[in-house]
């Protein structure tokens, strides 16, 4: 390929770049970003909750305010429950473990300030798997850590994504 090629090529590839850059085109949901139907919100979460303080981080950045207390707040994000699960996936031919499927499971509802449901109980489960090697144990502990990190921050853009799609009484 010639040095002229290669020099069209880049001056093409800068143009496009450049025109859906100018355009404004985004991403649909880039950067985080959700506009919530309502103003203030109360999380139902204990204060130590690693799932309640990242959905409240990301809630924060966006459009809606954090209230601390259920009366203050135009909706309330309520806990029904929340579990992490490790089940044996695959065994193998001596009979021990060789696969685990974790599971993380929120069912929680959202109400108004009047104690209407604004989104009935709604239940999130994320799965994914861990391979297992009995001589790894502290590599496969700290995976495992890693999963659970990777899952609640699934859930709380899953979480985000299901409150702006709410419909408040207006």
């Amino acid at each position: 390929m010639t040095i002229r090629t290669l020099a069209v090529r880049a001056t093409l590839a800068l143009a496009l770049g450049a025109s859906v850059a100018s355009c404004g085109f985004q991403l649909r949901g880039s950067g985080g970003q959700y506009t919530m139907p309502f103003h203030s919100i109360y999380l139902g979460f204990s204060e130590t909750s690693p799932l309640g303080v990242e959905l409240k981080r990301n809630l924060r950045a966006g459009s809606a305010v954090v209230v601390s207390s259920p009366k203050d707040a135009d909706a309330q994000f309520d806990v029904i429950s929340e579990q992490r699960n490790k089940q044996i996936l695959s065994l193998n031919s001596q009979g021990r473990v060789r696969e685990y499927l974790l599971l993380y499971t929120l069912t929680f509802r959202v109400r108004d300030k009047d104690g209407g449901e604004i989104l009935g109980p709604t239940e999130i489960t994320l799965k994914r798997n861990l391979a297992f090697n009995e001589s790894e144990t502290l590599a496969r502990e700290s995976e495992e850590a890693l999963l659970y990190r990777d899952m609640q921050n699934d859930l709380v853009q899953q979480i985000l994504r299901r409150l702006a799609a709410v419909k408040t009484k207006a």
